[in-house]
Formats: structure tokens, sequence, C-alpha cells
């Protein structure tokens, strides 16, 4: 969910991949033998105490290959801490030997692995020997200057390794990743015990959350004088460059953490792209930025790892959510290749539509960002690293991928799966949370949900957990729901039933209808009961990662909606919220509102904005005081009121 309504525009905002997202750019070295075999060092991202690196190995014989190990001596301090897709043994020198299941590659084959390494120097490109790597490196210079690459993991995606520490695998499958003890992920800083409460370091840790956005990209819209169609990765901080004359409002993002942790907020959740992490994407520099200069760090992802750490010195976890594919598309994505056309299409009087952009393969006229399960497991290893990277102790878990309305529960199952054995190869401390699938996939097919009468949020739908549970062991395992009112999207199963005229209608179709609304809480609890509430009986952690609202609509939103929905009295979407914070506090389950920031053109924000259409629009990014509503709403919630 990140709807921003810039000004003078409308509703609900918010690759090319780089490896190594590094200021030293990617570094590689092929070592072959001419005759037999090739290998190749790459490594992926570097900080001040490690690194990542992977090693593809390759079949060039015209024979196929039956078992492979790879060899290697560190002249310095560098050492490798986690591995996967291979067995490593040894301290320096190492070598490292095939899985069971990657042993055998037929001529012309590759396989990769890869491992997260520790350093207190330079990081090394060892020479690399072993029975398909012999020889002297093919390149001189290892250092490319380019730090983008298309493919970190190239063909191989390292996904199927099921054990990483335990060389002996007993099920032959690979495809379904095996988890030794589904209930217990080991000793690590973060965990669910056995009431389903998250801890950290063993004590209970109630947690008080908020959505903070703009990292995981806005939305300018086409006739912007600056940066037209653009995709800024930006946080918003209330402090704009145009503000008060180009002094700016003088807002810092400490002193937001030090008001809301002042309210009760210990947790952000901050939604990132892919593109986030790339410290060179065109899209994270400041010549885009809207931001005072006094509070930009120079480009995206130095801004979101100077977040990170000036939250920890904040005493405020941080959840890191994979928010899209691209920053360009943005929330409607759905699934990790997503292409148009888009939900919000031909939605009426809205005109940022990204029906050019897409993440996998599409039709001419659309720029592709390709994103797919390989990427997506490498970027999840990256945001893994930076606990040890940057030194820090507050990345409670990671949201794997926003919203997966666009799968089934099968195949979401899958995907959530390989995710957690990529995030546990690298920080065994996080927390993995995994949201839940809609009601039906683009291509028309349905998933189950329960009750058909009440229809789940995108990200909601948990329903099939319960008999087709992760294999994820239960204490590393957080299922995170989303949920909104009629202020994101009027649901079918908020009409009237006095009207059975709209009874079979929902959004747009529905208030040009002249449809009332009714929010009827033994209705909706029952729906949000069948859709995750029952996992809360059966022991899960369930935090829910979005919710939140306008409590004046249909008022202050975007002016085609007004117009349809101008029959209905404000106040039904601060009824839906409070009903919906009345079933949390019953089932003692927390959420993280959406948003602190009040960018979202359909939600607003905890604190108030200064931007009126029409009438202030160079209020834009400008933050006021908090709303009292909402902050009544929290703190019920938070049992604090």
């Amino acid at each position: 969910m990140d709807r921003t309504n810039p000004p003078g525009k409308g509703w609900r905002n918010a690759l090319k991949y780089a490896g190594g997202v590094t200021s030293v750019g990617v570094a590689l070295a092929t070592f072959s033998n001419s005759a037999a075999a090739s290998c190749e060092y790459k490594i992926i991202t570097e900080w001040n105490s490690g690194f990542l690196a992977n090693i593809r190995v390759t079949n060039d014989t015209s024979s196929t290959v039956d078992g492979w190990d790879v060899n290697w001596l560190f002249n310095g301090d560098n050492r490798v801490r986690n591995s996967w897709s291979a067995m490593i043994e040894g301290d320096n020198p190492q070598t490292a030997r095939n899985r069971f299941w990657n042993g055998t590659l037929s001529p012309g084959e590759s396989v990769t692995f890869g491992f997260v390494g520790k350093s207190a120097g330079a990081t090394e490109i060892p020479e690399l020997s072993g029975s398909l790597c012999n020889g002297d490196p093919v390149v001189d210079d290892p250092v490319v200057d380019d730090p983008v690459v298309d493919d970190p993991v190239v063909d191989d995606p390292v996904v199927d390794d099921p054990v990483v520490d335990d060389p002996v695998v007993d099920d032959p499958v690979v495809d379904d990743p095996v988890v030794d003890d589904p209930v217990s992920g080991g000793e690590g800083m973060f965990r669910v015990n056995s009431s389903g409460q998250i801890t950290k370091n063993g004590q209970a840790f109630p947690l008080q959350c908020g959505n903070w956005f703009g990292l995981e990209g806005q939305h300018e819209p086409n006739n912007a004088e600056k940066n037209a169609g653009g995709a800024p990765l930006e946080l918003y901080v209330g402090n704009m460059w145009w503000a008060n004359g180009g002094q700016g409002t003088g807002r810092t993002i400490e002193q937001t953490m030090k008001e809301i942790s002042a309210q009760g907020i210990n947790t952000v959740r901050l939604p990132i792209a892919p593109q986030t992490l790339n410290a060179d994407d065109p899209q994270g520099q400041d010549s885009v930025m809207k931001n005072h200069q006094s509070v930009r760090s120079g480009n995206a992802r130095q801004s979101m790892e100077n977040f990170i750490t000036l939250a920890d010195q904040n005493n405020i976890e941080v959840i890191i959510d994979i928010h899209s594919c691209s920053n360009y598309v943005g929330w409607r994505a759905g699934r990790l290749d997503a292409t148009p056309p888009y939900a919000d299409a031909n939605r009426e009087g809205y005109d940022l539509t990204r029906e050019e952009y897409a993440c996998g393969p599409a039709g001419p006229g659309v720029t592709v960002q390709d994103y797919n399960e390989s990427i997506w497991l490498d970027n999840l290893r990256e945001i893994a690293g930076l606990q040890e990277k940057l030194g820090v102790d507050n990345i409670i878990g990671i949201d794997i991928f926003n919203e997966p309305w666009d799968y089934t529960w099968e195949e979401w199952k899958t995907l959530a799966e390989h995710a957690y054995q990529a995030i546990n190869e690298v920080n065994s401390d996080v927390l993995v949370f995994v949201e839940g699938v809609g009601a039906s996939t683009s291509d028309g097919t349905k998933v189950p949900h329960g009750d058909e009468s009440s229809n789940p949020n995108w990200g909601e739908n948990l329903y099939m957990a319960g008999t087709q549970p992760l294999n994820i062991p239960k204490d590393r395992l957080v299922l995170s729901p989303h949920t909104y009112g009629p202020s994101v999207f009027v649901q079918n199963q908020f009409m009237d039933p006095g009207q059975p005229e709209c009874a079979n209608l929902e959004g747009d179709e529905a208030g040009r209808a002249d449809c009332n609304i009714v929010i009827d809480p033994a209705k909706s609890e029952a729906g949000w009961q069948e859709h995750f509430g029952y996992l809360k009986d059966q022991g899960y952690a369930l935090v829910v990662g979005e919710f939140g609202g306008n409590m004046d609509w249909p008022n202050n939103t975007r002016a085609a909606e007004q117009a349809m929905w101008s029959h209905v009295q404000p106040g039904v979407d601060q009824q839906w919220q409070k009903t919906f914070v009345n079933y949390l506090v019953e089932k003692e389950i927390p959420a993280c509102y959406w948003s602190i920031n009040p960018e979202s053109g359909d939600t607003g924000g905890w604190y108030n904005h200064a931007y009126v259409p029409d009438v202030n629009e160079s209020g834009w990014g400008t933050w006021e005081g908090m709303d009292p509503r909402k902050t009544s709403l929290l703190k019920t919630l938070w049992g604090t009121q």
C-alpha cells in the first residue's frame, strides 16, 4: 500500500538489478582449464566487515560430470561464515563440494553456490582450483567499474538447498524445502514463543508499529517539470526543498522518530523496492529528490542504511518490506514478474497509471525491469546481511513481498519457503514475515477464502495456511495479513442489505449506483477470523502489516471519488477502523498502521498534511501535528489509552 497524491494529481502511488550495491562495483574473476571447465568468483556486495559472494561452476566438457569440488585459499583475513548450495569444509584453505542434488552437470550446464564472508580489510578474489576449475585467472583486473549486473546468480537460482548446515539430506525432492523441525529454528535474537508472541533475546516484545513509506518509489506525474513520469526512491520526511522560501521546515528523521516513540511506536515497517538496494539507480539520486538538502543522504541505498542505523540508536525496530518488483510498478505488482494491465488501468479520474512498465515479459511499448525468483532471493539475502553490515540489532524481520495477490496459495507457499531458506542462509536472527494472497489471480483463478460474501483485501487471505501450512519453523514465522476499509476500496461486503440492487456491486461501480455503505461488525469480524484470525488460536505469530484509512472519507480524496460517494456521510471509514481495532484487541493481534507520514492519497497519515488540492499545493510534503483521532485509535490498540 503506497498510494500517494502529488500536487495537482490523483490517487495511489507507491530495474535494472544491481547485483552488487556497493561503491566499488562488482568484482569478479574467471578461472578455467580450456580443455575442461570454468569457474567464476563474483563479489555481489561488500561492507566494512564482510561481503557476499557467489561461485559459478560450468562444465565445458563434452561429457557429463558427476560430482565437483572447488578449492581456494584467502591470503588475508577473509573467511566464509554462512553458505548455501554447497558443503564447505575447512577454515582456510577451504573446499566446497556439491550437494546431492546439484552434483551432476551435463555438458554446458552450470551451478552456482554462494556464501557470506567476514573480513577486517580488503575483500579478496582468491584463485580457484579443483575438479572443474584449474588454472590462472582469465582477467588480470577483476574490478568492473559498472556495478549493475543483470543477473547476479546467472542461470542457476540458489534456492533449492534444503538444509544449509547439515550435509545429510534424506529427502531428494529439492522443490520442497526441507526443514528439520518446523517448530524450532534454533536460537536467535528474534523469535516467536509457544504462545505466538514475538520475543527479543528471550523477552516478550509488544510490537507497536507504523508504516513509513517513500523509499519504495514515489510517482511523478507525466507533466512534472522535473523527472516527469519518474519513480524517485525517496523517503517522505516532512521537509521539502521549497518549503519556507527554500529554507525547509527543519524537520528531521530523528525528530519524527523521537515524536512517534514518545507516543508508543517501537517498530517501523519500511517499504523498499529492489532498486532501493542499488546505490547507483538513477531514481535514487539527489538530482531527482525533493526533500530539503539538509535531510538527503546522497542516494536511496544510503538513505535506507542511515534510517536503519538511526532507528537502532532510537530503540526502534525495523521490518524491511520488499514492496514491489519495481519502483515504477509499485503497489500494483502482486507477483514477482508482474505485467500489465494493472488494477488501476481504467480507474475513473485517475491519471497515475503505470501500464507502460512491467517486471516480466510484456508487449510492445512496455519497459521491462526484469525481476524473478532468482533476483528476489538474492535481494532477500542482501537484506538479511544488513544486520551484520551495519552493526545493528534492530532488524526484527523481513516482509518478503508485499500483497502477493496474483498467486494461488500453493504457488505463494513454495516461494515463501524458498525465501525463508535464503534468509536463513545469511541471518538466523530475523523473523520472516509472510503475507496472505487474494481472492483470485489476474487470470481469473479463484483462490479459496471461505465465505464468498466476505472478500479479502490483497494480502489478507491466509485461509489455506491452516490446512496447507508453510514449511517454515514456527518460531521464525510471522503471518502478516493486510486489510483496509472503504477509503481504500469499497468491498461488496460493505453494501447496504436494504439495497438489493447493490448486492453484486463494489468499487466505483457501487458509487455510481448511489449504493450506501454499512459497516457490520459481526460480518466483518467473521471474515477476519476466517481469513487469518483462526491462526492465532493455533499458536502462530500474527502481525497485521497494513491497516488504516482516511477517517474523513469520502472527503479529502480524489475529486472523482468524492463525486461518486457524495451521498455517503463522512465517518464510515473511521467506523471500520474502530471495528477492526476492537477485533485486534480482543484477539491480541498487533498491527502496523498505514501510515505515519501523510502523503497517501487513500489513507492520509498519522501526521496531518498541509497540502490541500487547488488551495495549498505548495504544502505538499509539509507535515502538521498528529491526528488526535488516530492517536486515540492506536493507543486503544496498544492498551495505553
